[in-house]
């Protein structure tokens, strides 16, 4: 009977450069982040959505990278399983997508903070409880340390930032995620600049933002960038 990872020690788990060890520790702070952005409002809450995305979307891109096409090859069922994990972090860049687009006032903000959460919760219960135990059956603890390896590379070098209409499976994530990672990284320290220059300087900032925004669109449209993927979710 597989037990989630959840329950399992480190030893068990592979050793600290498993690539189990890597994932719990994310979730174990995405649900810290999640509580906190369920205490904050306002600009606070921007900032910590800000945390939030930057942890989110590194990581399942460093997943649909490099763990899915593991999980694919060595499960006879990997594909459905990835699928439905693709699914979720679809609808993750859609929700985080609009709340960008729509601000602070939008009435639709608190119901699509209140879905986030949900979502992100589940994929993270899905991949603990299902996936990743299916993996740990497949791989020794060599090969889960040597992926471990592998999803931090990618990970310190993936976007931070929805991109709803690029391709969740290579190679249209592979091709995309470098000028993806360098616009998305470039506008994080933009607009953390925003954040903390007095107002008058504010709008040449956000002005930036927006023209780095505009790139990674041009970006996603590119038809490389939708290879790989299909229905539900391809865009």
């Amino acid at each position: 009977m597989t037990r989630s990872i959840a329950d399992q020690t480190i030893a068990e788990l592979g050793g600290h450069a498993s690539v189990l060890v890597h994932q719990r520790r994310d979730h174990a702070e995405l649900e810290r982040l999640l509580h906190e952005l369920g205490t904050t409002t306002g600009t606070a809450q921007e900032e910590v959505l800000t945390r939030l995305d930057r942890l989110v979307f590194s990581h399942a891109f460093a997943e649909e990278v490099v763990l899915w096409p593991v999980l694919r090859r060595v499960l006879p069922d990997g594909d459905q399983l990835t699928r439905q994990v693709e699914e979720e972090h679809q609808e993750v860049n859609e929700l985080v997508s609009a709340l960008e687009r729509d601000g602070l006032d939008d009435p639709r903000r608190p119901e699509r903070l209140a879905r986030l959460a949900e979502v992100l919760r589940e994929d993270a219960r899905d991949e603990e409880d299902v996936l990743f135990p299916r993996l740990q059956e497949r791989l020794t603890p060599g090969e889960l340390r040597a992926l471990g390896r592998r999803w931090a590379i990618v990970r310190r070098v993936s976007p931070t930032r929805p991109h709803p209409t690029v391709s969740r499976r290579p190679p249209g994530n592979a091709l995309s995620g470098l000028p993806l990672t360098l616009v998305d990284r470039t506008r994080d320290v933009v607009d953390a600049g925003v954040r903390r220059v007095p107002d008058r300087f504010a709008p040449v900032g956000r002005a930036v933002s927006q023209g780095l925004a505009a790139v990674a669109g041009v970006v996603e449209r590119v038809p490389l960038a939708r290879r790989g993927d299909g229905p539900p979710t391809s865009r």
